[in-house]
């Protein structure tokens, strides 16, 4: 993988809602919603760390608890969710614990 931007091999947790809309504004990126307390959320852990590392898509973790708003804004009424955007645009919403293949296909939809 060689990029002239590098992309965060880590997921990134927001810190400051005001800065969703700048992560999300170019490429493609996987919003995870989740909450600590969430058992679903934490057995996805490790595949979102994967696709964190192996895919060229940037990883941003959103608590929903820390970030009510921002829950709201997108429709998050169950966690896990996981929304892709691609451009600044949503482009797929997943429901529910998912696997780290699920995940890729769901970016690879997304990168060209």
């Amino acid at each position: 993988m060689s990029s002239t931007d590098a992309v965060p091999t880590e997921p990134i947790q927001l810190a400051d809602p005001n800065e969703f809309d700048d992560y999300v504004a170019d490429g493609v990126v996987l919003v995870d919603f989740h909450a600590d307390w969430c058992g679903p959320c934490q057995m996805m852990e490790p595949a979102v760390e994967a696709v964190a590392s192996d895919t060229d898509a940037t990883v941003l973790k959103v608590d929903v608890d820390e970030h009510q708003g921002l829950a709201s804004e997108y429709g998050v009424q169950g966690i896990p969710t996981l929304l892709v955007f691609a451009g600044g645009e949503l482009a797929d919403r997943i429901v529910g614990a998912q696997t780290e293949e699920a995940l890729a296909d769901a970016i690879a939809e997304h990168t060209a």
